[in-house]
Order: C-alpha cells, then sequence, then structure tokens
C-alpha cells in the first residue's frame, strides 16, 4: 500500500516514455553498427568474413542470455536504474570495440554488448507497458519507430564519417558520449512500480504448439530481418555495386524504407486483419528477393529490392505478435520465448551467410534470405491451419 502511494504518482508517463524512445534509438543504433562496420573489424583483427561472423553469434547468444536474465532483474529492482546501467554498459562497449586487434576479445566484449541489449530491449518493452497498463498500443508501436530510427541513421553517420575522416572508430565513439545523458536522465527518472504476479492459470491454457510455431516464426523472420541488414553493406562492396559510401547509403535505405513502413503498418492495421497483412507481407519479401536474385549486377534492381523489402519487412513483426495475441492467452514466460527465438534468428542465419558468403560467393546472400522468408511463410500457413482445425472441432 505504501509503495503504491509513493512510487506510482511520481511515475510521469510522458517522461518515461520519452526516455524509452530515447533508448530504443540508442539500441536501433547499437544493434545494426556491425554490418556497415563490418569490413573494418575484419581487417582490424586480421580475420576472414567467415571468421568475424562469429561475432553475430555472440551478439546474439548475449542478447538471448540478456532478455531472459534482464526480465526477471525488472520484476525486483527498479527498472529505471537497469535500464540506465545498461546503457553506460552498451556505451562502454563502444568505446573498446573499435581498437580491439583480437577476435577473440572482440567476440566476447560483443557477447557482453548483446547481453546489454537485451536487457535494455526487454526492460523498454515492459516498462512500457507498466507505465500505460491498456492504453499501451500507441506507444509501443512509437517504441519499435524509434528503434527504425536509430537503426536508419546509423548508416548515415557512417557515410559522413568515411567522407570526411574516414576513421570509423570516429562512429563508434560518438555513440559512446551521445547515451550516457540518456542513462543519467533515466536513472533520476522514478521508475514504474514492481509487478510481481504472474497469470499461471493463462499460462497453463496456452498450448505448447501454436507457441511452438510462433517461437519458429520469430525466429526464421528475425534471421532474414538481420541477415539483410547485416549483410546489405558486405554484398554490395564485394559484387563492385556501389563505393563503401554508397553501400553505407544503400544499408540506411534499407531501414528508412523500414522505418516508413512501420509507420504505415499502425494505419494498415486498423484495417485488415493480422494473418491478411502476413499473407500480403511474405509474399511481397519474397518478390523483392527474386528482384535482386534475377539481376543481380543491376544497381537499379538491388535498390527497388532493397527498399520495397524494408516496406514489406516493417510490420511482420508487430503484427505476428499481434496475431499471437489472437490465438493465444500471452504470459511473459511466452513471450520470453519469443524474444529467444528472435534473438537464435539473428544469430544463425547471419553467421550462416558468413559461412557460404565466402566459400560460394556473395550470391548467396540473397539465395539464403529468399529461402528463409519462403520458410517463415510455410510457418504462417501451418499457425493459421493449426488455429483454424482448433478452433472447428468437426474438422
Amino acid at each position: 500500500m505504501t509503495a503504491q502511494s509513493i512510487t506510482t504518482p511520481r511515475v510521469r508517463p510522458l517522461l518515461a516514455t520519452s526516455a524509452y524512445y530515447l533508448a530504443f534509438i540508442g539500441l536501433g543504433l547499437t544493434a545494426t553498427i556491425s554490418g556497415p562496420t563490418l569490413p573494418y573489424l575484419a581487417h582490424l583483427t586480421g580475420s576472414r568474413l567467415d571468421q568475424i561472423s562469429l561475432i553475430f553469434v555472440a551478439g546474439s547468444l548475449g542478447y538471448m542470455l540478456g532478455s531472459l536474465l534482464g526480465g526477471r532483474l525488472y520484476d525486483r529492482f527498479p527498472g529505471h536504474r537497469i535500464i540506465a546501467s545498461m546503457l553506460l554498459v552498451i556505451a562502454a562497449a563502444m568505446v573498446f570495440v573499435p581498437i580491439i586487434p583480437f577476435l577473440w576479445l572482440l567476440t566476447a566484449v560483443l557477447f557482453l554488448l548483446g547481453m546489454a541489449q537485451g536487457a535494455l530491449d526487454v526492460g523498454c518493452n515492459t516498462l512500457l507497458m507498466w507505465v500505460h497498463g491498456s492504453k499501451v498500443g500507441p506507444f509501443m508501436n512509437g517504441l519499435h519507430f524509434f528503434y527504425g530510427v536509430g537503426a536508419f541513421l546509423l548508416p548515415i553517420i557512417v557515410a559522413q564519417v568515411l567522407s570526411t575522416s574516414g576513421d570509423i572508430r570516429l562512429v563508434y565513439w560518438l555513440l559512446a558520449v551521445l547515451l550516457p545523458p540518456v542513462a543519467i536522465w533515466m536513472w533520476r527518472l522514478p521508475s514504474p512500480e514492481l509487478r510481481l504476479a504472474t497469470d499461471r492459470r493463462a499460462e497453463a491454457k496456452a498450448s505448447v504448439l501454436p507457441a511452438a510455431l510462433f517461437v519458429l516464426f520469430f525466429l526464421v523472420y528475425v534471421g532474414s530481418e538481420v541477415g539483410f541488414g547485416n549483410w546489405i553493406y558486405t554484398y554490395t562492396t564485394h559484387l563492385n555495386l556501389a563505393s563503401e559510401t554508397t553501400a553505407a547509403y544503400l544499408t540506411s535505405v534499407f531501414w528508412g524504407s523500414f522505418t516508413v513502413g512501420r509507420l504505415l503498418g499502425v494505419g494498415i492495421s486498423t484495417r485488415l486483419k493480422s494473418k491478411t497483412i502476413l499473407f500480403i507481407d511474405l509474399p511481397g519479401c519474397l518478390a523483392a528477393l527474386a528482384v535482386i536474385i534475377l539481376w543481380p549486377a543491376s544497381q537499379a534492381a538491388l535498390w527497388a529490392g532493397t527498399i520495397a523489402l524494408g516496406l514489406f519487412m516493417a510490420s511482420i513483426f508487430a503484427t505476428a505478435l499481434a496475431l499471437a495475441e489472437e490465438k493465444l492467452r500471452l504470459t511473459g514466460t511466452i513471450t520470453g520465448w519469443f524474444l529467444v527465438g528472435s534473438g537464435a534468428g539473428g544469430m544463425l542465419l547471419p553467421w550462416l551467410i558468413g559461412q557460404l558468403f565466402v566459400r560460394r560467393g556473395p550470391q548467396i546472400t540473397m539465395v539464403i534470405i529468399f529461402i528463409d522468408v519462403f520458410v517463415n511463410l510455410l510457418v504462417l500457413a501451418a499457425i493459421i491451419g493449426l488455429a483454424t482445425r482448433r478452433s472447428d472441432p468437426a474438422g
């Protein structure tokens, strides 16, 4: 009773939400920095591309562990203090990553960076829900929009640095300077009241098979999103389709169209059912990738396919969450497993691309992502088919 009377009135929803949005811009900036700077990191550590791709594995493993551990921390300690601490850990990693000459040490640091990013991701989503309750919908869409803003800005920053100083380390150090002020502000803001109770009955009612299919869906989808976002820069430069600066802008265009697509998705989701949107988005992704694959030497095809892919991918994650809420009674445990699946996808497919990139050539990148999206479509069909049979006892 005392905690409610003291803590709850002190939380200012708009201030807290603004802080979460700034933190998510930082997350978008730092989560996508490995892609455009991958050749530099490979050169710095004296590694081949198939070797340096281990950093994606390390980052994703750290992200998954940070997601699981972070969820427990937010149930026990003031959430804003945890988020602030994670922002400072990320800032520290930004200082050291561009000057580490050993692959094993770089991999270890990026594992810790992934843990901090996973805990930050879970925290902003969870605390935003606690602050706004049942009215969280538009604020949640805004949160993920600002992640896209960060992801969009990062390649532009890289391109500007390359065209002026040519010192890629400045990109990392700029982020290291930008994050601490957000952390200090977050630390000073009162945290939402802790929520320790869980709905065990709802958790027990959730069927294992549909939940497992959704975990697989998120695994496969995030693999394609992260795989394209992290490898499009290296794919473009190795095929001599553009200069390093232009390739950085192309990466930014992908995240830019992705961000625009998320804004469009807010309005579209009020008019179409979740499954309808997904059955439009996934074939749209396949068509965009097909354009790039069929005309591998065409810059126009590359740019058109990249823009279209960003637009079609944009609403898949949020729409799949909405579909899962329709088909299952979501609990924290189930949602946590969705994040684990997402982390696994972000680890496995970029790593696979790295292994085959060297052995089979850059063109294999788009083929792998195309197959991945097609599997995603099959998993979606399985989810809808299973839901239909469960709702039709006669069938």
